[in-house]
């Protein structure tokens, strides 16, 4: 009977905690709420409180929907306190608003400005000020600090309280001294000097000549890229197995410096086994395709050289008709030999449309003057080749340092995404340039320009050359997208005057404009056609001046149409590695005005990198001109001399008269050619600082005046000589020392020549 009780009393207590959950689990919420009551509020209307909250279906509330309606009121960052109650079918809300943010200031920000700190800081004015916002505000202001090298910058946060709930934020900060990069050390680099790989990376220990670079600032994000590019120099040095251990950078207790530590693993040299090419594609043989691999078995290993076998091989079979191939280098490592075979799988991908085209990084450049250069638009088929050509085009144009066109899948399989990615440069330019003549004494050539006017792409320059004989003043512009055609048009105006210039015996005035309309024939072939209508004036002629130069005193007009045509297969127009430039030109004086000639030209230019940093340039150009009806005036005719032919003075190579002042008259026929090559000197890649020797040769010959008095040979002058080139915190400088080898008895020599220039 007891044992009964027990199991009868367990039951009922069971069913009743059976019955008490199952009447919780069907309460339903409290009752329908009928009035709200908001209190505290100042700025914000109950209305949009109200559109926070969260209710229940059929209009209640519950626990958990009070809680979920609290949170969101909090998120909102409208409020520093929130209270919700329910009293009897009204829900009151009592809230206590955060300020609002009436300014924003910055104390003791000497090296960074106020701008710049207002467009990242994440706050603005009419803004709720929170908690979290203002530090995430502090940690961006360290951040932007740590990047300019100021790692032990601090910043305290100061709030001034305002009337109607408003505030003022300051941030007070104290910048302290830039923290360097004290040492930098490798471990287990045995194949490397410390010396090389830190040239290889882009931080720097502190120098005193670094004063103009950053990289000796500690920067962690920089830590990052530096182990990426360490690991990148190995590969291409065939170290595959290359990896970086650790990267540690340690504070010293001054808080003045920092030592990093770059452990490495540099593992086995590999050099490349077999290679061949495999593909299933129809019409395309294998065996042409390893023509365009750039390397042979028994070659070091280098992963630059596969990937660029890999855009030969991709460029190739888009040329033969297919654009949607894929080109996968397998690699086989055989660490017993060190040798890694490598196989080009080739595999026709499905074919895939470009869905949208972005381009970010160009904050002064229009989106227009990019899109303009590209070769793909949205709703394209993809075709790699004409993504690269249109980077190349994009990197022609002269106003970014980097650019890098990447693709991006989008949400069908079928459609990718296009984003130009960019890195603006500056594109003003204030160039000085000069020499030193023996006869015309220094000689001094300045020039304003911005080549993307209004960041249209549109090119605006004035110059000023000065010597002691010669001033010169021209402007000239430039729209590269004329008529919204790819038609470049432009206009330039000058006037030059010349007084006895490099001892002529006469002087000179010429004002003159010419227009100019250039257009490509197709991608790489372009045109240029250009109309020139000058005055022409030549007196003060002396009394022991040539009497042919006294045969062309007084005032003429010139009327010239001319045009050239190039062919233009160079990697970058504005810092050539390889490729090549063919060209040539004609040009008619004589539709209108009283001179009247012809004049051809052809040139070319051919550019290979021997290895890194080593550039080698061969260049020539042949001219010739002749009188319609009429002598061609000794102002029209050819010199050499200066950066037309280094080793001599400008006119310094030529015909000239055997009496009196020896004038320079110039030639109807001359030639130039140069042989140069551009190395690194040693310095630190950071000094951009490069060396440069060189071999030009050239002639100019028949004046077209009697020979018995007139010095004139088709002889060959050559002219050898060193220079430098540096890339300077001012702008690129050109110094150049030539010693003129060959020469005539009448020729003017000039061994110094230097330019320079600077971009803003």
């Amino acid at each position: 009977m007891h044992y009964h009780n027990k199991i009868l009393k367990a039951f009922v207590i069971t069913f009743l905690m059976f019955a008490v959950q199952g009447a919780l689990a069907q309460s339903v919420p409290v009752k329908h709420i009928k009035l709200f009551h908001v209190e505290g509020n100042e700025r914000i209307e109950p209305a949009t409180i109200n559109s926070l909250l969260i209710q229940e279906p059929g209009g209640g509330f519950s626990d958990e929907s009070l809680n979920k309606s609290l949170q969101r009121l909090y998120d909102s960052g409208y409020f520093k306190d929130v209270k919700l109650k329910i009293i009897g079918n009204t829900l009151h809300i009592k809230v206590e608003e955060n300020p609002s943010i009436n300014r924003i200031g910055f104390e003791g920000n000497d090296d960074i400005s106020d701008e710049i700190l207002k467009g990242e800081v994440g706050i603005s004015p009419r803004q709720p000020l929170t908690h979290s916002g203002l530090k995430k505000a502090v940690n961006k202001i360290k951040r932007i600090y740590r990047h300019k090298g100021f790692f032990v910058a601090n910043v305290i946060p100061k709030i001034v309280k305002l009337p109607q709930n408003r505030a003022d934020v300051v941030f007070e900060i104290e910048e302290g001294n830039k923290t360097k990069v004290g040492r930098i050390f490798f471990i287990g680099n045995s194949q490397f000097s410390e010396g090389k790989l830190e040239s290889t990376i882009q931080t720097k220990e502190s120098r005193w000549y670094r004063f103009f670079s950053s990289d000796d600032n500690y920067d962690p994000d920089r830590l990052a890229y530096d182990r990426e590019l360490l690991r990148l120099f190995y590969l291409e040095h065939g170290y595959a197995d290359f990896r970086v251990k650790s990267a540690v950078a340690e504070l010293t207790p001054d808080k003045k410096e920092f030592f990093i530590t770059f452990t490495v693993d540099e593992g086995a040299r590999y050099k490349i086994g077999t290679v061949s090419v495999k593909t299933k594609l129809p019409n395309v043989d294998p065996a042409e395709l390893e023509k365009f691999v750039t390397f042979r078995s028994g070659d070091v290993y280098n992963n630059k050289e596969v990937e660029k076998s890999v855009d030969k091989i991709t460029n190739e079979v888009g040329r033969l008709g297919y654009a949607f191939v894929d080109v996968f280098p397998n690699i086989e490592k055989n660490r017993e030999t060190n040798t890694i075979h490598l196989t080009f799988e080739l595999s026709e991908g499905p074919r895939v449309y470009v869905e949208k085209i972005s381009i970010v990084g160009n904050a002064r450049t229009d989106d227009d003057v990019i899109r303009r250069e590209l070769l793909l638009y949205e709703g394209d088929a993809f075709n790699a080749d004409k993504m690269k050509k249109s980077e190349r085009r994009i990197r022609n144009l002269g106003y970014f340092k980097n650019v890098k066109i990447i693709k991006e899948p989008w949400s069908y399989p079928d459609r990718i995404n296009i984003i130009v990615e960019l890195e603006e440069d500056r594109s003003g330019e204030l160039s000085i340039a000069g020499g030193f003549s023996t006869s015309d004494g220094p000689i001094a050539d300045f020039k304003f320009a911005e080549h993307n006017f209004r960041g249209r792409g549109q090119d605006l320059s004035f110059g000023v050359v000065w010597a002691k004989r010669r001033q010169e003043f021209d402007i000239s512009f430039t729209e590269p997208y004329f008529l919204g055609r790819d038609l470049a048009a432009g206009i330039d105006l000058y006037r030059i005057t010349q007084n006895k210039y490099f001892n002529q015996t006469f002087d000179q005035r010429i004002h003159g404009a010419t227009l100019r309309l250039g257009y490509r024939l197709a991608e790489d072939l372009g045109q240029q056609v250009n109309y020139t209508l000058r005055r022409d004036e030549i007196l003060g002629v002396k009394s022991n001046a040539s009497r042919f130069i006294k045969e062309q005193a007084g005032q003429s007009i010139l009327s010239e149409l001319g045009h050239t045509v190039s062919y233009d297969k160079r990697d970058s127009r504005v810092d050539t590695t390889q490729g090549y430039v063919l060209g040539f030109g004609n040009s008619v004086a004589g539709l209108g005005g009283d001179i009247k000639y012809i004049k051809n030209s052809i040139f070319g230019a051919y550019y290979y990198s021997l290895m890194d940093d080593w550039v080698i340039e061969f260049s020539a150009r042949y001219n010739v001109m002749a009188g319609l009806g009429k002598k061609v005036r000794v102002v029209d005719r050819y010199t050499l001399g200066a950066d037309t032919l280094r080793g001599f003075e400008v006119s310094g190579v030529g015909p000239r008269d055997k009496s009196g002042e020896k004038n320079p008259l110039g030639g109807l026929h001359s030639y130039s050619g140069t042989v140069e090559l551009t190395f690194p000197i040693g310095l630190p890649n950071e000094f951009g600082v490069k060396g440069a020797t060189f071999v030009e040769a050239g002639s100019v010959w028949k004046s077209g005046d009697p020979k018995a008095e007139v010095d004139d040979q088709n002889k060959i002058r050559t002219s050898i000589g060193i220079g430098l080139r540096w890339r300077s915190p001012l702008g690129p400088l050109k110094v150049d020392l030539a010693y003129a080898m060959t020469k005539t008895k009448f020729d003017k020599t000039q061994p110094l020549l230097f330019g320079m220039s600077t971009r803003f």
